[in-house]
């Protein structure tokens, strides 16, 4: 393609709209765009390991920003989350994994203007009656590494500290075992959860907390300004849009703002 406006073109698997190469990138490798994601996160990218992501919102989005960029090819790496939120990790250019922006986590790293409204979402077994009043009695699950242990503590205040999982599928599996009554986590991954579950899952609430999602750079990164511009032509031109009603809509299975609201 040459550097004009492209429409319904493929890249990486995707359909990218925009001008190739109207704007320019520092990538840690050259002619690719290096994106961490967490996995599993169905809906936001399409696989279960860097290998065999073949779709999904955040994915398509990095694919955007790398074809407007005038890149070859999204390079889908494997990081820590924890170790990203430190600021130390290397060999990305920026994380697209759900991640929310807190004054907090600005002290190490940096993070884009938003590009998805988010809170969290409350995952059981399918028939489990669990209520905003009886919840604060039940053993909750959360991510290692994500806001919502502290939200837990200071507001809905268990009887029992919540359990930590290091990794997202650690958190499910646990859950699915009974070692958990509940796992709280973003309401869009949960809800995804449930749909592919069988019915072996629902989400029963969510509580609204504000919380926005932002791609994260490191502190030294060059890309940040650049970013912005991209989230916002993809706001502008309905590319956000598009990626919703393409990935969220079947994989979720339910609009997010529809699941009720418990009050901690």
């Amino acid at each position: 393609m040459t550097a004009a406006t492209a429409s319904a073109a493929k890249f990486s698997n995707c359909e990218v709209s925009g001008t190739r190469g109207s704007v320019k990138l520092e990538t840690v490798v050259p002619g690719a765009l290096s994106v961490r994601p967490v996995l599993p996160a169905p809906g936001w990218w399409n696989g279960d390991s860097p290998e065999t992501i073949n779709g999904g919102f955040e994915y398509c989005m990095a694919a955007n920003m790398a074809y407007r960029a005038g890149l070859d090819r999204v390079n889908v790496v494997s990081r820590s989350f924890a170790q990203i939120l430190t600021g130390q990790a290397q060999g990305f250019d920026i994380a697209l994994s759900e991640i929310t922006i807190t004054e907090e986590r600005k002290k190490a790293v940096n993070f884009t203007d938003p590009y998805f409204d988010s809170d969290m979402g409350i995952l059981v077994k399918a028939g489990d009656k669990i209520t905003a009043e009886n919840i604060k009695s039940k053993r909750l699950g959360v991510k290692q590494g994500t806001t919502t242990y502290q939200f837990l503590l200071d507001h809905v205040k268990p009887t029992e500290a919540p359990k930590v999982y290091p990794e997202v599928a650690a958190m499910y599996a646990a859950l699915a075992a009974g070692q958990v009554d509940a796992v709280i986590y973003d309401t869009p991954n949960v809800l995804a959860q449930a749909k592919q579950s069988g019915g072996r899952f629902q989400v029963v609430g969510r509580y609204d907390t504000g919380e926005r999602w932002g791609g994260l750079v490191n502190k030294d990164s060059p890309n940040l300004a650049t970013f912005n511009k991209l989230i916002q032509e993809m706001k502008d031109d309905g590319t956000f849009a598009r990626l919703a009603a393409q990935y969220l809509a079947p994989s979720l299975g339910e609009d997010p703002n529809k699941v009720p609201v418990f009050k901690p």
